[in-house]
């Protein structure tokens, strides 16, 4: 049985009770950011200077667009 890829995948991390991750959908590219402290947390996705949401260009985003 083939293994399984993670859709979502933390490209960086920042912390621990308190700190930022950086999330990134392996099937889009798109990149979130996930800010928490103790038992809360809030999750926004990543701009660009236009507005635009941040796309990880080295995923396999080509079957996504």
């Amino acid at each position: 049985m083939a293994k399984k890829e993670r859709r979502f995948v933390i490209s960086s991390r920042e912390g621990q009770m308190e700190g930022v991750k950086i999330i990134t959908d392996s099937q889009t590219g798109v990149q979130y950011l996930f800010a928490f402290e103790g038992y809360a947390g809030g999750l926004t996705v990543l701009l660009d200077k236009d507005g635009k949401p941040l796309v990880d260009t080295s995923c396999d985003n080509t079957n996504h667009r």
